[in-house]
């Protein structure tokens, strides 16, 4: 195989993705992170959580949308989007999705969410009903919601026609890109009974994302690799909304050619790429420079490793301007003003 070409990753014995498909290879490394996670303690624990967002967010972006035809208004299953009267009681299985019902004003509506909605803090309150992916509709349906937002992948395509047959409408969305961020803000500000705020915070998001474009665009561009996992070793490439906020943060991505969202790459190809810096989260940091195979990279032997705020790059919700900020700030060091 040549050096970066696509291979299959091999995340757990019983589970493999080809590519980047969503299934129960991200199950399965999330289940065991957050085990890992409940056997630390404090900052350690925290760490593993805000990794396991990331893995989160970039394996759901994997999945392929289903395709939408004729001229009704469908999620991204294709199933028929219904905006009555505004629904009371909402379960969001997606951790943007419940950022954004947040920011919404509808907060005190949520009734149910996953293990991962830790933003913000009042998402905590809620009750934790399990996992996003493959949930457990009994339990969604005990706590009687007349509303359940999904993640649109293909493992979550029996809950929604569950819960649909049970007669709770059903929303399941992908946020893939940042143009589908301002999609599902509009789209749940019109079905949670606020199209006016729906509106603001998208416009709001989208000015601080062009107030970073417009201070980054005429600026050098250093070449970036973005070190998300390291067994089987995990970049960002141009199938993620964190390959347009890097390049928005005034980085030029060395895997930004691959239209996959979380290509699997090796460490040789990335030392023949050469890029200017790595952008790592803090515990990868640690390990990259306890890791004898990266002190051949230039970027590692001059100490260009930039650590990324995890907590803010780890989900396309209502923080994608701040993560923008965060990442033109190690980029270009107060350019943004």
């Amino acid at each position: 195989m040549r050096p970066g070409a696509r291979r299959r990753l091999s995340l757990a014995p019983q589970f493999q993705i080809l590519g980047g498909g969503a299934g129960g290879a991200e199950a399965s490394v999330l289940d065991a992170l957050t085990l890992r996670a409940f056997s630390l303690r404090g900052k350690d624990a925290f760490l593993v959580f805000a990794r396991s967002s990331i893995l989160l967010a970039i394996f759901i972006t994997a999945c392929q949308r289903p395709e939408v035809t004729g001229g009704s208004l469908a999620d991204d299953f294709g199933d028929p989007i219904v905006a009555g009267a505004a629904p009371k009681r909402v379960v969001s299985l997606n951790p943007a999705t419940t950022d954004l019902i947040f920011a919404l004003g509808a907060g005190p509506r949520l009734v149910g969410r996953t293990h991962w909605d830790l933003y913000p803090d009042s998402a905590r309150l809620v009750a934790d009903l399990g996992t996003g992916l493959r949930p457990n509709v009994e339990a969604v349906l005990a706590v009687k919601p007349d509303l359940v937002v999904l993640y649109a992948s293909q493992d979550n395509r029996t809950a929604a026609a569950q819960l649909r047959a049970a007669g709770v409408n059903t929303l399941s969305l992908k946020i893939d890109y940042i143009a589908d961020f301002h999609r599902a803000a509009r789209l749940l500000g019109t079905i949670l009974g606020d199209s006016t705020r729906g509106i603001a915070v998208s416009d709001s998001v989208a000015r601080t994302l062009e107030k970073v474009r417009s201070a980054t665009h005429s600026l050098p561009r250093p070449r970036v690799f973005w070190h998300i996992w390291d067994a089987p070793l995990i970049t960002i490439a141009a199938g993620s909304y964190m390959n347009e906020l890097l390049v928005i943060a005034g980085g030029s991505n060395i895997y930004g050619e691959v239209p996959e969202p979380s290509p699997s790459v090796s460490i040789e190809d990335v030392l023949k790429r050469n890029p200017d810096y790595i952008l790592i989260g803090p515990e990868g940091e640690r390990k990259i420079r306890r890791d004898a195979r990266w002190s051949a990279a230039p970027a590692v032997k001059a100490g260009r490793i930039l650590v990324a705020d995890t907590t803010l790059v780890g989900r396309p919700s209502v923080r994608l301007g701040e993560a923008a900020l965060s990442l033109a700030e190690l980029l270009h060091p107060g350019v943004v003003r």
